[in-house]
């Protein structure tokens, strides 16, 4: 298949872009930054664009005619907070989404986030009613609405992949195993951390980017699916797991930082839905 990639050079892009080629598609890698291309290893083996998609004047003809498209950038984050994710983002990824449907593209797959759910604790299923207390949250669940909304005019199919927490190379700087790992480099000898109670669902990205692929590779399949491991773990038990792999002997000062207000305690994906779409899933 001829797929195109927007967000390729992205922490989960870059990756979706080395499945899709280990599997033999052809790919169009779109991104704004032309200089991340240099960061990853396939930019000599698809057709890159730079550009800005939330321009009104991008001219989508000039990204071919792909039979699907994996829709993944988000920028902005991790501002979830920010009132731009719904006064600019939102509005701007749907219209530039809808060009493509409205020229005829028959396959959508788009990245969710955990963050529709809200602050609803426990396993969370597909079926459970959105209930997002971010700006991030609304607006990609109103995203979501919006393009099952443009379902009842074109005819498309969707496939909302609600993403809960990954890790691995790529991830923003600021996140919290990135941070851990340079606290080992640095031989800091503490480690400040929130209390570390958290149950949260964490997937490694390349099993993101394959499960993806996986989801574009079945176009029988519209809807709404959790893309996680489906198993909780401690925020705390993951940083001591990440220090005993490296052999460090950093110590972590747990309770320096508050729990966020907008994360509930205690959630992870339910996937099952997940494993019945995609039953040979490695990490399943």
């Amino acid at each position: 298949m001829h797929i195109l990639v927007i967000g390729a050079t992205g922490f989960i892009g870059r990756h979706v872009v080395s499945c899709l080629l280990e599997k033999g598609h052809q790919v169009t890698a779109v991104a704004r930054n032309p200089e991340r291309l240099n960061e990853v290893p396939w930019k000599d083996s698809v057709k890159f664009i730079s550009c800005n998609i939330h321009d009104p004047a991008t001219d989508i003809d000039s990204f071919g005619q792909p039979d699907a498209l994996i829709h993944l950038p988000w920028p902005g984050l991790p501002y979830y907070k920010s009132l731009l994710n719904i006064e600019e983002t939102l509005p701007a990824d749907y219209f530039f989404l809808k060009k493509f449907i409205s020229m005829g593209i028959k396959h959508i797959l788009v990245a969710g986030t955990c963050f529709e759910y809200g602050l609803q604790n426990g396993c969370l299923h597909e079926e459970l009613t959105p209930n997002p207390v971010t700006s991030y949250g609304l607006a990609k669940d109103s995203l979501r609405r919006y393009l099952q909304g443009l379902q009842q005019v074109y005819s498309f199919t969707l496939q909302w992949a609600r993403l809960f927490y990954m890790y691995g190379e790529g991830q923003h700087y600021n996140s919290l195993l990135p941070q851990l790992d340079r606290a080992i480099d640095n031989n800091d000898p503490i480690f400040n951390m929130s209390g570390g109670e958290q149950l949260r669902d964490y997937m490694p990205v390349v099993e993101t980017a394959e499960c993806l692929v996986k989801l574009i590779e079945t176009p029988t399949f519209d809807g709404i699916v959790n893309v996680c491991s489906g198993k909780p773990i401690s925020v705390r038990r993951l940083v001591e797991e990440r220090i005993a792999s490296r052999n460090a002997s950093t110590k972590i000062n747990r309770g320096y930082y508050p729990y966020l207000d907008y994360e509930p305690m205690a959630f992870w994906g339910d996937a099952t839905k997940l494993s019945r779409i995609l039953p040979k899933s490695n990490h399943l």
